[in-house]
């Protein structure tokens, strides 16, 4: 029975973990997962909705969600539900809400049953 290898890469934000974690997927022939995008991407999804601050729509949302991470020409591209997320998870309202939502067990829950499946 062949084991599943999984290198984790965690830091401050800046330090290079992105790129790294890129440079050693690409050299090993493994899956790069982006999990900083997926909770970017169910931010910019909880903004759009205008749930945030609202904990029980938050969870609605989150509930049965479809996150699909495609990483082509050396960057992340991240679907929700088959819409395209890419271009809005860089945001500065992005950023200033991610370690909010990503704080909400429900949230993290979910995405970790996701990372998993993947």
């Amino acid at each position: 029975m062949m084991k599943n290898i999984i290198i984790a890469i965690d830091g401050p934000a800046g330090s290079g973990k992105s790129t790294a974690a890129k440079r050693v997927a690409d050299r090993l022939g493994y899956l790069y997962m982006d999990t900083g995008a997926m909770y970017r991407a169910i931010t910019y999804l909880i903004l759009r909705e205008k749930a945030l601050g609202d904990l029980s729509a938050t969870i609605n949302l989150v509930l049965g969600i479809d996150v699909k991470l495609k990483f082509e020409n050396g960057e992340t591209q991240v679907f929700v539900n088959g819409e395209d997320f890419t271009k809005f998870i860089r945001s500065p309202e992005v950023n200033g809400s991610v370690s909010e939502v990503s704080a909400i067990p429900e949230v993290r829950g979910q995405l970790v049953r996701i990372q998993k499946e993947m």
